[in-house]
C-alpha cells in the first residue's frame, strides 16, 4: 500500500484548476446573450446547492436581485466573482 502525502500546495494547484474549470465551462455554456440568470440556473451552472447559493448571497459574494420571490443573477457579477475567487489565491 502506497501512501501520497498531498500539500498545501498540491491543494491550492487542484483549486485554482478547478476554478479555471468552471470559467471554462461558463464561457462554453453561457454563449448566449442572457444577460440574467434564475437561481436555478445558477445552481445548475455551478453544480451548488441551494444552500451554497445562499450562502454566497448571504456574505456578499454573489450580488443578486430580487423580484417577487426569484432570485436573478447577472452572469457578468458570477464571472466577476469567479475572477476575483481566482485572484485572490494567487
Amino acid at each position: 500500500m502506497s501512501v501520497e502525502v498531498i500539500t498545501k500546495e498540491d491543494l491550492q494547484a487542484f483549486r485554482n484548476d478547478l476554478i479555471n474549470d468552471i470559467k471554462f465551462l461558463f464561457s462554453k455554456n453561457m454563449q448566449q446573450s442572457k444577460e440574467w440568470l434564475k437561481a436555478a440556473e445558477v445552481r445548475k451552472l455551478l453544480k451548488i446547492s441551494p444552500g451554497t447559493l445562499l450562502t454566497l448571497r448571504a456574505t456578499g459574494k454573489l450580488h443578486y436581485s430580487r423580484i417577487g420571490g426569484t432570485y436573478y443573477y447577472r452572469y457578468q457579477d458570477i464571472q466577476r466573482m469567479l475572477t476575483d475567487a481566482s485572484d485572490s489565491h494567487e
